[in-house]
């Protein structure tokens, strides 16, 4: 089996159950002030696991909270347990391709690039600032200035898109010409779109996180199909209601489900030129080696919005996802390796972090400064 990474997001009820954080004290459960929806992050992936002592495992040490910074500490966690993008930055290959760029704006690679060569090579069991990096990623993305509760999903969007840009390996970008592809069989269409997309935007965040979306309208009128690829960082799945308990898979199901374009909703076909019944349908056409999953656990409502507590059951080893890919001989099977976790409601909460140190195939739980060794109980994470 090829060697793949990937991540997806998952959101957990109010009051979790007692033996999934029976590690973690009622008094380290804090409430903070939400500004934005809270999600949970969780990356899959293919990893090697060496067999090392746990105790001499390299990797293990906690991050201060700055002031309600869990958001950023959990997301940070997680990517440091990405053994890809890990040794990208404990190699200095990030050096090159800053170098070979001549870029002005290098600073947030290069504390995210010193924070995580910090948290590997540290022989102190004292928790780790990530303050010098905090300063960076708030003057990239200003959105995060101070010391508000945040959403970990949008952090961890703008931080892969600001990494991205500064070690983007396209110096000058193309002018936007437009091709017209559709001629093309749509697994050749599908490919000179990603290669179209490449030649603007081509990194190593672009190697490890980007896949590539097939989106299929059907004219009900006359029956012709037009195909549209597009680059996606993750996907943002629905959770059925009404059920206590869900699977992943059933989320994904849910994402891809044909849906029917009518009234105000239809399109206008291509070959009809006028406004006609439509069905939609997804597919995965390129799964990325990180595929990023995140649930969408919050309901708008016209007074407030609520947090669903339904449950969502996601495998740790696995995970076979070509039900959805576009040709179903494309391999998309992963394995957890960490989750970005929160507990809370849309008025609170706290993020942690659960990752399979890459080193030694060993489970930790991350609560900001803190960290504890941890054992799954059983083949499905035990909170969703």
């Amino acid at each position: 089996m090829p060697s793949m990474r990937h991540s997806y997001t998952v959101t957990i009820p109010e009051e979790p159950p007692a033996t999934a954080f029976s590690f973690i004290k009622p008094d380290m459960r804090r409430k903070n002030s939400m500004s934005g929806s809270m999600l949970v992050s969780t990356f899959v992936g293919l990893l090697i696991n060496h067999a090392k002592n746990s105790k001499s495992a390299q990797g293990l040490v906690g991050l201060r909270n700055l002031g309600n910074t869990c958001f950023m500490n959990s997301i940070l966690q997680c990517l440091s347990n990405t053994q890809s993008l890990r040794d990208y930055c404990l190699h200095n290959s990030h050096r090159r391709d800053l170098n070979n760029n001549n870029r002005t704006n290098t600073a947030l690679m290069e504390e995210f690039a010193k924070l995580i060569q910090t948290m590997w090579t540290s022989s102190s069991s004292e928790a780790v600032s990530p303050s010098e990096f905090k300063t960076q990623i708030q003057r990239y993305a200003p959105r995060f200035v101070g010391y508000n509760q945040q959403d970990a999903q949008e952090f961890l969007r703008f931080l892969l898109d600001g990494l991205h840009n500064e070690v983007n390996r396209v110096t000058v970008r193309p002018r936007g010409n437009m091709e017209d592809f559709d001629h093309l069989p749509d697994e050749e269409k599908g490919k000179k779109m990603w290669a179209k997309y490449l030649e603007r935007e081509d990194s190593k965040i672009v190697d490890l996180f980007v896949g590539q979306l097939k989106s299929s309208l059907t004219c009900s009128e006359c029956g012709y199909c037009s195909t549209v690829f597009d680059p996606f960082w993750d996907l943002s799945l629905p959770i059925a209601k009404g059920y206590g308990e869900v699977s992943l898979m059933d989320c994904m199901r849910l994402f891809t489900k044909e849906d029917v374009l009518d009234g105000d909703e239809k399109p206008t076909c291509y070959r009809c030129k006028a406004r006609r019944r439509c069905t939609k349908k997804f597919t995965v056409q390129k799964f990325p080696k990180i595929l990023v999953l995140h649930l969408k656990r919050f309901s708008e409502a016209r007074i407030r919005t609520s947090k669903l507590s339904t449950f969502v059951n996601f495998p740790m080893k696995d995970l076979d996802l070509r039900e959805f890919a576009s040709d179903r001989s494309s391999s998309a099977v992963y394995n957890l390796y960490a989750v970005s976790n929160h507990s809370g409601t849309t008025m609170g909460g706290h993020y942690t972090a659960y990752c399979c140190n890459p080193e030694n195939g060993e489970w930790y739980t991350y609560n900001d400064s803190r960290y504890l060794l941890y054992f799954p109980s059983c083949s499905f994470f035990p909170f969703a």
